[in-house]
């Protein structure tokens, strides 16, 4: 099992939004960035885990956990020119795009980046790294385990 930080806009798709959908499911759509695609492409599987972040926000941070729930896809927006994230250069037969479903697992306390920056067992988590404007990355087995001590509560693993 490998674990990661999926950030998202709360504006697009928050905890929440997650939390009150049907299946509790969602489509990870709108990566553009392609170090971002190929970890969903390459490298994600069924059963990871996933830090929910929301991002591009007042308060930036952790909200929640999700779980991969599906093999790479092409992303389906990049498809729809009325989407923001058409790609006109992607057929259905050679996507530039992938991305996996992820599901809800349980809303957390928040955590700011403030927060997590105090934690010298963080230090080296990339979301915390100047400059890192990753959207996907992943978080090593000992930052998963310290990050689910602070949320008070065993995170599955």
């Amino acid at each position: 099992m490998q674990y990661w930080l999926m950030k998202s806009e709360p504006g697009e798709v928050s905890i929440d939004d997650l939390q009150n959908m049907p299946e509790q499911k969602v489509e990870w759509f709108g990566i553009r960035n392609y170090q971002a695609r190929n970890f969903m492409r390459d490298q994600m599987k069924i059963g990871d885990l996933a830090i929910f972040w929301h991002s591009s926000c007042k308060e930036p941070g952790i909200y929640g956990i999700v779980e991969i729930c599906s093999d790479a896809h092409p992303d389906s927006l990049q498809f729809d020119p009325n989407s923001d994230y058409y790609e006109p250069k992607s057929t259905t037969d050679k996507a530039v795009w992938w991305c996996v479903d992820v599901k809800f697992i349980k809303k957390t306390r928040y955590i700011s980046i403030q927060e997590l920056r105090t934690y010298p067992e963080l230090e080296e988590m990339r979301v915390l790294q100047k400059g890192n404007r990753l959207s996907i990355t992943p978080v090593t087995d000992k930052e998963w385990q310290f990050i689910g001590k602070l949320l008070d509560q065993k995170i599955k693993s």
